[in-house]
């Protein structure tokens, strides 16, 4: 029943920005902290950021950070990544994901959304 889908990206050249958007649905999304996470072609995942459940307390990891922004609306429940100066080295498929409770890792994400930054 939980399910996360994220949309949003695209081909975009170095210097420009992208909005990822991920959809939740089947649980209480209002409840959970967030997670973006990504992986780059032939590499692991790699976190990214992640937000609280108030939308009030935000992390980044430090390669994005300054640059990409995270956020949601809890009445839509959707989760955010505003990204911008997006860099060659952004190139990767996006995931949100919803952290476990009780581990390290994570009990649900999305099938992901490609973003590749090129010229």
């Amino acid at each position: 029943q939980v399910q996360l889908v994220e949309s949003g990206g695209g081909l975009v050249q170095p210097g420009g920005s992208l909005r990822l958007s991920c959809a939740a649905s089947g649980f209480t999304f209002r409840s959970y902290h967030m997670t973006w996470v990504r992986q780059a072609p032939g590499k692991g995942l790699e976190w990214v950021s992640d937000i609280n459940s108030d939308g009030d307390s935000t992390n980044y990891a430090d390669s994005v950070k300054g640059r990409f922004t995270v956020s949601r609306d809890n009445a839509k429940n959707t989760l955010y990544l505003q990204m911008n100066s997006l860099k060659p080295e952004d190139t990767a498929v996006y995931y949100c994901a919803r952290p476990s409770m009780t581990s390290t890792g994570y009990d649900y994400w999305g099938q992901g959304t490609q973003v590749t930054v090129s010229s």
